[in-house]
């Protein structure tokens, strides 16, 4: 967390690397500031001017490079500020961090302040300016304020502007109040801002407030402080230490001692912020949700008008995903020069400071489609559309909130926001809600008085309202009516424990810092332990392909490092929606990187920690399955926790040098009240030589260093290593954190440049990612036909594409227009392309017929490829209710009918169109990467995705319907009434009438999802009544996917067997070679029904050639049934089709009718063909038949029984009104059997009667019971297994 530890002595051991003043430069004078975009029509008081660094002791660190643009325009992200005598003056305390571009941070803390102006040239210049302001005003008094802003070109500057003008309306106000002249300077005192600002390797946020604010308070004291100022600034640049890890220090302050900790090795790194100040803004479910978004790294913006606040709840945020860590762009305040980072198409965590009085609406952000926007002083958030929620999250807020109201923190909502001036305090309201309030106010006032903030005669108010007789007899009275006033009682029990506590020997301040320390800590255990239930197996899923760090570092981006698909099936249901998008972040990738490569060097340290927590975990749950299971665990080491701070805090380890007399000339130094003096150079600018813990540490240093350089040699040259650990690190980084101080416009540039390639490197890596997880999946399935794959990764690698997608159109965007940046593409794309088609209709020219397949043969019409056309689906879609969402559903759409590379190439080419909405900058106007972003699209190509279908279940359909005849014999008419119904994994069509003699039919239907079967049946009325169906046709008109049914057979009385109605079993048809226009290859079809080719080599004698052999037999139920097993293991969601399983091509009753029809006596006895179903018909009229002659009694009861069912259920299925042919029926007896678990009963009853002397060959198998025993075995494998049917199987039996 200290940035790097290069450098010898005692370098980075040191509290405080540099002691900086910040303010007006008297020798340049006011200097506007163009960057921070103010409009010079505001009064020059409000106008922002430029400060500099004053000063900075010492001039440089080696160890840490002083960045004086980065520290300048955070120490006063505003610029100057001026005040008269009239406003008011009060003192700020912020903080801030710079990340440099290896991801090291620095800290820094800020105490601003007011000073009087005593340059001459600057009243004067301030009073210029302001004649020439009150000239201008009078002159053209056009009221508007806002015109500079509604004319301006870029969203940026409007972005600017629109944060300025809520000054505007003020300063008019005032101004006027005080006319003529706003600023005299012959009447009043002018007043600028000052900062003093501390710079460390770590957040030591307490210890830096107060030590800066006692310095402040050494200026405006009407004595001078004890020893001169220098004094002090030396002190804590130079003789305090860092404290070691697991000990305290104490340092000593201008007037009082300060303490700090850090905390040991085993415990959670260093977070000095309050988090307290963060739950209570925010709401506790508000900041869980905001933290969910972290997490699973989207853009996230804050809003404050507090830059403390700002950096309180980013900093709060980031500490509690521990272990990971933020990995993307990280500036908690966005100095107003910098606001065209907004723009950066990456995931970041930004502050943005508001004006006074700015509303939300006005703010021009480049894009939200996948930004949470928090508004800290209004306690509210906006949150992305449809992202998971956190696991456990109503039992986790719980427990939060518990934890909160453990130490007197309400936890319903965001506390009211801080009053400076509580004069409607002591208010004597009976209402509860008064009372809360009041009380929240006196806790305010408390808390105050502790930090240091409160101004004498505020804290007289708290002791007045605290030693007040009214009071205590009101208190009084309600106690002994019963009411309890919880909250006056632990402010005083409190209060009489800081008393005791402070003759202890601890002031007020200590104990409260005690009290946040120990509230940190216990709210970021409580986080910690949730990531340590649901990771406490991760390692096992870890992958160590690589022998050793160079070459894992040299394949790091072709290797998988973490098994996600094992471990997505490891975890409990709930969990999954959130953990299968957690699993691809950069930050997870990092972690698991980070635990790769301490197989070679010393664990990072926050990794170390989590290790230790996870084996301490198992060790008391010795694996115990409640980790595994979805039921809340709560955080059990609160109490732990919270005593190691106490006893560091109580029992100080360290105590650093006092502040003494340096050697200076004499005279210098002098105070004057009121004025921060200029500090003597030469003795802060250099350390003490003989100081005994720099010494310490210089030994220990070089001891590390000798200990690093051996390893190196173990391992590889040092530079080689470096070189390669930055780029595995930046890997998938698009730049990691945009530079804060040289702002030329190639700078800009440059990180635009940085953007583009970085997306471009994204898209890659996405793209493959969805390729590899498809395909993989599909590989292991090759052999048993089914490549079905919906289901939670691929949903969650979706939308991250969308979310790619998205922020490419919202990179370098001139004007926004909606919150989806690609759907207003989109619409004015289609707004143009409607116009030319409209002016295309107007003119004569006669319009080419829509192209059709030639009409003698028929089939599908042809399916017209059109970008628009797909727009007007989405449109259409009345679920559908933001932009966001449309264009979502758009990616999906065109994904699943292969055309996304094609449609945004298409959208791209419009090229005067792209022009118009983007900067030159942007990606979509780099043509090289967006050719390349284009081919990588292509790619997707190669697998199919039903991620429409699958998502929007419950829109409505238009389906159509081709039926095709064998041409060869003539009767594709039939004088009968067809019906069909169309069945598909979320539901049925219904039974639908065919008009006579037509072919191809339109339906609209809630979608049905992935088609699986069609009936098709008619009523066998009229002559014609025999009807020989090729296949059927059927196609989703949305997504383009046509799946055919084939059929082969007749349907009609006395004709085949007999079947007025078959279910026919789809398969996905390859798209025609005219429509595919380059769309790419496919994956294998799914399974389909039984062809006509094999229904014939079974039935027929003449077709002997190509009859299966026993082994082959065998080895196809085999196959069946392990395909069948094979289903129920996948995750449900993966599944697809069982019909298909059932009853399809290489399925269930393919292999059982082959193994029934195995040496079967067909023989065409008077040109009549038997089948299988009459042998069944036989048995159960023979097993009938002895029943009632009482040959069956002598039999056990248990095969009587069997016998019963058996004849139960063939009776049942022919007595169905349904006409479904012998086949039909055989095919059913096997379905109904397999779900009931009987069918290993029927067959020994098949096998013992004597019909199957008479129908079958000795040779068959069905006689060898050798191997009818082993297919019982096999079947009886299914039992295991809840088959259910689907409902156009077993429509009309009654069982």
């Amino acid at each position: 967390m200290s940035g790097s530890s290069a450098g010898s002595g005692a370098a980075p051991c040191r509290l405080v690397h540099y002691f900086v003043i910040c303010g007006i430069d008297t020798e340049t004078g006011l200097e506007p500031d163009e960057l921070a975009g103010e409009n010079l029509e505001q009064s020059p008081l409000k106008r922002t001017f430029k400060s500099k660094v004053l000063a900075r002791y010492p001039e440089n660190v080696e160890w840490n490079p002083f960045d004086q643009d980065a520290v300048n325009m955070l120490c006063m992200p505003k610029g100057l500020s001026f005040r008269t005598q009239a406003e008011p003056r009060e003192t700020q305390f912020h903080s801030f961090i710079i990340t440099k571009e290896d991801g090291s941070r620095t800290y820094g803390f800020v105490h601003t302040f007011y000073e009087e102006v005593t340059s001459p040239q600057i009243c004067s210049a301030m009073q210029t300016l302001y004649q020439m302001h009150n000239a201008e005003n009078t002159s053209s008094n056009p009221p508007s304020t806002s015109s500079s802003s509604s004319s301006s070109s870029s969203s940026m500057d409007s972005l600017a502007s629109s944060l300025d003008e809520a000054d505007s309306p003020t300063t008019s106000s005032s101004s006027s109040s005080r006319r003529p002249g706003g600023y005299d300077s012959s009447r009043d005192t002018l007043y600028v801002s000052k900062a003093l600002c501390l710079i460390t390797p770590m957040p030591f946020m307490h210890a830096s407030r107060r030590f800066l604010s006692q310095m402040h308070r050494a200026v405006t004291d009407s004595s001078a402080p004890p020893l001169p100022l220098e004094s002090y600034v030396h002190n804590i640049l130079y003789e305090v230490p860092l404290p070691a890890p697991g000990r305290s220090l104490k340092f000593h302050g201008v007037y009082e001692p300060i303490v700090c900790q850090r905390p040991g090795p085993g415990e959670l790194p260093l977070a000095d912020f309050p988090l307290a100040e963060t739950f209570s803004l925010l709401g506790v479910e508000n900041l869980v949700q905001v933290f969910t978004c972290t997490l699973l790294e989207m853009q996230i913006l804050l809003y404050s008008q507090d830059y403390q606040r700002l950096m309180t709840v980013a900093e709060g945020i980031t500490t509690l995903l521990f272990p990971f860590q933020w990995q993307h762009v990280y500036v908690p305040i966005l100095p107003a020069s910098l606001l065209h980072f907004l723009d950066a198409p990456v995931p970041y965590l930004m502050g943005l400071q508001s004006k006074d009085g700015t509303d939300r609406s006005k703010l021009e952000l480049p894009q939200e489609a996948n930004l949470c926007f928090v508004d800290i002083d209004n306690h509210y958030i906006e949150l992305p559309e449809d992202f998971p929620h956190f696991p456990n999250e109503s039992e986790f807020v719980q427990e939060l909130s518990e934890v909160l109201l453990s130490f007197g923190i309400s936890a319903i909502s965001g506390a009211p926001p801080r009053t400076r001036t509580p004069g409607s305090a002591p208010g004597s309201a009976p209402s509860t809600p008064g009372r809360e309030r009041r009380t929240a106010v006196l806790r305010q006032l408390e808390d105050d008085g502790r930090n240091g903030n409160l101004a004498g005669e505020e804290l007289a108010v708290l002791e007045l309202l605290q030693g007040n007789a009214t009071l205590e007899r009101l208190q009084a009275l309600t106690k002994r009516t019963g009411v309890t006033v919880a909250r006056v009682d632990a402010l005083r029990a409190r209060i009489k424990g800081q008393s005791i506590e402070g003759q202890g020997g601890r002031t007020a301040a200590e104990e409260e810092e005690l009290r946040n320390a120990k509230l940190n800590v216990q709210l970021r255990e409580v986080f910690a332990s949730r990531f340590i239930t649901m990771f406490a197996d991760y390692e096992a899923f870890v992958i160590q392909s690589a022998p050793d760090l160079e070459s894992w570092l040299t394949n790091r981006e072709q290797m998988h490092n973490f098994d996600k698909a094992s471990f997505l099936s490891d975890q409990p249901e709930p969990y999954l929606p959130f953990l299968s998008h957690f699993i691809e972040t950069q930050m997870f990738a990092t972690f698991i990187d980070n635990k790769i490569m301490s197989q070679w060097e010393e664990k990072e340290p926050l990794l170390r920690v989590f290790d230790t927590r996870i084996d301490k975990a198992r060790l008391y749950n010795v694996r115990a399955p409640s980790l595994r299971s979805s039921s809340y665990q709560r955080c059990s080491v609160l109490k732990e926790a919270a005593q190691a701070i106490e006893q560091r805090l109580m029992k100080i380890d360290h105590t650093a040098i006092h502040p003494h007399l340096l050697d200076m000339k004499i005279g210098q130094g002098k105070y004057e009240q009121g004025f921060f003096p200029k500090l003597q150079a030469d003795v802060l600018n250099a350390g003490p030589s003989n100081n005994k813990w720099s010494h310490r540490t210089a030994t220990t240093q070089r001891r590390k260093d000798r200990h690093r350089q051996q390893s190196e040699h173990l391992t590889l040259d040092n530079d080689l290593k470096e070189k390669y650990m930055q780029e595995a690190r930046s890997l998938q980084k698009n730049l990691r954190q945009p530079k804060l101080s040289d702002l030329s416009p190639a700078v800009i540039a440059q990180t635009n440049w940085k953007f583009v390639e970085g997306l471009l490197k994204e898209c890659r890596m996405k793209t493959k990612r969805m390729l590899v997880a498809k395909m993989g999946r599909e590989a292991v399935e090759l052999g048993h036909g089914e490549a079905n794959i919906t289901g939670l990764e691929e949903n969650t690698l979706i939308a991250s594409l969308c979310d790619l997608l998205e922020r490419i159109w919202s990179h370098g965007l001139q004007v926004k227009q909606g919150k989806s940046a690609l759907w207003s593409h989109l619409l004015h794309y289609q707004a143009r392309e409607e116009k030319l088609e409209q002016q295309q209709a107007e003119s004569p020219v006669s319009n080419v017929p829509e192209r059709r397949k030639s009409e003698s043969s028929i089939g599908m019409p042809f399916l017209r490829v059109s970008l628009i056309q797909d727009m007007r689906h989405i449109q259409s879609m009345s679920e559908i209710k933001t932009d966001v969402g449309r264009a979502r559903a758009w990616i999906r759409l065109s994904l699943e009918k292969k055309l996304l590379s094609q449609h945004l190439k298409q959208l791209l080419c419009r090229q005067a169109l792209t022009k118009k909405l983007y900067k030159r900058y942007a990606f979509l106007r780099c043509e090289e990467e967006k050719e390349q972003f284009l081919f990588h699209l292509l790619s997707l190509n190669a697998v199919d995705y039903f991620c429409f279908t699958s998502v929007f279940t419950t829109i409505m359909i238009p389906y159509r319907v081709v039926i095709i005849p064998i041409k060869k014999l003539s009767n594709t008419m039939t004088t009968s009434n067809p019906w069909v119904c169309v069945s598909g994994e979320l539901g049925d069509s219904g039974i639908m009438q065919i008009p006579k003699n037509v072919l191809e039919m339109t339906f609209d239907c809630q979608n049905l999802g992935k088609l699986t079967t069609v009936q098709l049946g008619h009523d066998n009325a009229g002559l014609l009544a025999k009807w020989l169906v090729d296949c059927v046709m059927v196609r989703n008109e949305i997504t383009g996917h046509t799946y055919r049914f084939p059929c082969g057979r007749w349907l009609g009385k006395g004709v085949d067997d007999g079947s007025l109605e078959r279910v026919l079993i789809g398969e996905l048809a390859l798209p025609n070679a005219e429509e595919d226009s380059g769309r790419g290859c496919r994956t294998p079809p799914l399974q389909r029904s039984p062809s006509q080719t094999r229904r014939i080599s079974i039935t027929s004698m003449s077709a002997r050639g190509s009859k299966p052999t026993s082994a082959q037999i065998q080895e196809a139920i085999g196959e069946a049934v392990n395909n069948i097993i094979k289903h129920f293991h996948k995750p449900e969601k993966e599944r697809g089709s069982l019909t298909v399983l059932l009853c399809g091509e290489n399925s269930l009753v393919a292999a059982l009718e082959q193994f029934f029809h195995h040496g079967f006596k067909s023989a065409r006895l008077f040109q009549k063909t038997v089948f299988v179903w009459d042998f069944v018909e036989k048995a159960v009229a023979y097993m009938e038949s002895a029943d009632q002659m009482g040959d069956l009694q002598e039999t056990a009861e248990p095969l009587g029984m069997t016998c019963q069912s058996l004849c139960h259920y063939v009776n049942a299925i022919n007595s169905t009104r349904r006409n479904i042919g012998k086949d039909g029926k055989f095919q059913l007896l096997v379905c109904l059997g397999a779900r009931d678990r009987l069918l290993p009963q029927w067959l020994p009853l098949l096998v013992e009667c004597p019909v199957i002397l008479r129908m079958y060959e000795d040779t068959a198998q069905l006689r060898d019971r050798t191997t009818v025993n082993a297919l019982i075995g096999v079947v009886e494998t299914l039992h295991d297994f809840p088959i259910t049917l689907e409902a156009s199987l077993v429509k009309g039996i009654d069982l």
